[in-house]
């Protein structure tokens, strides 16, 4: 037990993280040099082409230390990104120790901070690491000011590492061992206490199992159960990572593995669950477990009707692997049908997109992404909605309410007054900002979720050229001015493109709609109204001029009625044809309209 060693390396966005795990990896003489590729723990073409971590992996390193003992380094790692926050702080829980990784010229952001507000929560050991020292604008000895300031840790113990060149991994590995504790308060014989921390899906065994056990053993044909729906399940195999599945016969307090349990669906295996055995329990479940809830929701349709078949297989699969996404079954007036998707967040979702078109070989479109409201009808019964087609009557309504979160922001102060101007026109309000020490600077808004998934994190890069690091995490329910926004096209309403918003909002929202689908929406022989409406009140209108035949072009001198008599016989013709004339709208439109207006 003295020589095992869990830890997690945490970092924000692009600092490293991933480079790092590959040395320790080789470090560990866990593959060799001919069979190593870059991001070996990320196996998704999206997570290589982004450089983020989507799927959190584990490995099991052995590592003999300067002393000459063995040692098991369990390095769990874990995702980079907000939207993951959930399975960082289960795979946090299954550690003793953290590698809070720094970038040497970018220093301590915004996840920086909330990662390592994470770890302390959870008690854990954290070791501060610089890397990236080999960057020309490399400024360790801010980066160790900051560390003091900021993080209340030592600099001086401080690591000082290149994951890109492998310089200062072997003190890494001596001070994992040294400064980190061993697995504490664990007991062999008490009764099987595991936390489940991930799991994916394979093809030919089912669902792999990610867990820590805490307390008893657990062996090869055990019945074990999963506290949280009482589901049981008889043990085919288990065993530990080590870039390959290595079996094992047990797997005792303190260790880190997998269990292969016939288990048919990931959805089965919730992230933070609780495994006991069967035909003897725990008392009580680790605690920490919730139920993952989606919190920006997109209808996702097929472009051709008979792509419908293909998606619902499509999405069946990739289930399969995500247990955060939901579908159910959608359908509009104005694309046919498809599915009602829950996604954790904006990342999440561009990951679902684009893994529906890459693996399955589909064309997609998109409605706009929403939120969960509350809406507080005058019978006193409460509905929580997520598609504007289900918003009622406004005069049921008594009030509605949407989520706030609670957003950092850390910039250069040079940038204060646009990122400002920014929060506040999406009814941000500020709550506090303070100087993080030389030019940057920490801003503190509380914001409605809404207004950050539509375009907020594009416009705050282009806005920041880069430099303003994002995090936040969720608030309350709030009360809100909310109306139903629809589009409508030569009077017919396109429910695909209805958007709840803000009344403030809604003039800018139904403004940039119809500008964007003005410019989308080819030209006909007859003139086409665009119109933003909120129930019957038209609050933005742009026309689409029609093509025109010059039917005055024989017409050279003479009388001018008898130029007016053609243009009058025209007229007449373009009013008949409108009235039977339909207007296509193409798949660029749909797109077009979720962009933001200066993009």
């Amino acid at each position: 037990m003295n020589n095992i060693r869990n830890f997690s390396i945490i970092a924000h966005i692009d600092h490293g993280k991933s480079t790092l795990s590959d040395r320790l990896i080789q470090a560990t003489k866990m593959v060799t040099d001919r069979d190593f590729v870059n991001q070996i723990l990320d196996t998704m073409d999206i997570e290589r082409e982004r450089g983020i971590t989507i799927k959190s992996q584990t490995v099991c390193l052995p590592y003999t230390a300067k002393d000459g003992k063995d040692y098991i380094l369990n390095l769990i790692d874990t995702p980079g990104h907000v939207d993951f926050s959930y399975e960082v702080s289960r795979a946090l829980a299954s550690c003793e120790g953290a590698l809070l990784l720094i970038d040497a010229s970018q220093g301590v952001e915004a996840q920086t901070l909330a990662n390592f507000y994470s770890a302390l929560e959870h008690n854990l050991e954290i070791i501060p690491v610089i890397n990236k020292i080999d960057l020309p604008a490399a400024d360790i000895d801010r980066v160790k000011d900051q560390i003091d300031k900021e993080l209340g840790l030592n600099p001086d113990d401080a690591i000082l590492t290149s994951a890109k060149e492998g310089r200062g991994i072997d003190e890494l590995l001596e001070a994992i061992v040294q400064k980190l504790p061993p697995p504490a308060k664990t007991n062999v014989d008490a009764p099987l206490q595991a936390l489940i921390f991930d799991s994916h899906y394979d093809s030919y065994r089912g669902t792999v199992i990610y867990f820590r056990v805490f307390n008893g053993t657990v062996k090869t044909n055990d019945v074990i159960r999963f506290m949280s729906n009482k589901a049981t399940y008889k043990i085919e195999e288990l065993g530990v990572f080590q870039l390959v599945r290595r079996p094992r016969k047990q797997l005792s307090a303190g260790e880190v593995g997998y269990i292969i349990a016939g288990v048919k669906t990931v959805s089965d295996t919730r992230c933070g669950d609780t495994i006991t055995l069967h035909n003897n329990p725990c008392p009580k479940p680790w605690p920490g477990f919730v139920e993952v809830k989606p919190v920006v929701f997109s209808s996702i349709y097929p472009v051709a009707s008979d792509g419908y078949e293909d998606l619902a297989i499509a999405l069946e699969k990739l289930k399969l692997n995500d247990a955060a996404l939901i579908y159910e079954k959608d359908a509009s007036v104005a694309l046919g049908f498809g599915f009602r998707c829950g996604f954790l967040g904006l990342l999440h979702l561009e990951v679902v997109q684009e893994r529906l078109e890459r693996e399955y070989d589909l064309s997609l479109i998109l409605t706009a992404p929403s939120v969960q409201y509350t809406i507080n009808l005058h019978d006193g019964t409460k509905m929580i909605i997520d598609n504007p087609a289900l918003y009622p009557d406004p005069s049921a309504i008594d009030s509605t309410e949407e989520p706030f979160i609670r957003a950092s922001i850390i910039t250069p102060d040079r940038y204060m007054g646009s990122i400002m101007k920014l929060c506040l026109d999406r009814r941000g309000i500020n709550k506090n900002y303070q100087y993080l020490g030389g030019d940057r600077l920490e801003m503190i808004f509380e914001l409605p979720l809404s207004e950050v998934v539509y375009d907020f994190y594009d416009r705050l890069k282009s806005i920041s050229q880069g430099y303003a690091s994002f995090d936040y995490d969720m608030l309350e329910y709030r009360v809100s001015d909310l109306v139903r926004l629809d589009i409508l096209i030569n009077g017919e309403k396109v429910d695909a493109l209805s958007q709840l918003v803000h009344r403030e909002r809604s003039i800018e929202r139904a403004r940039h709609a119809c500008e964007r689908l003005r410019d989308e929406i080819p030209r006909q022989m007859y003139k086409i109204a665009i119109q933003g409406a909120i129930g019957s009140t038209i609050i933005s209108r742009k026309t689409i001029s029609p093509f025109r035949k010059d039917v005055t072009a024989k017409c050279y001198g003479g009388d001018i009625s008898r130029k007016r008599k053609l243009l009058e016989k025209q007229k007449k013709g373009k009013k008949r044809m409108k009235q039977v004339g339909k207007v296509m709208i193409p798949q660029s439109a749909f797109l077009a309209v979720l962009k933001s207006s200066d993009q």
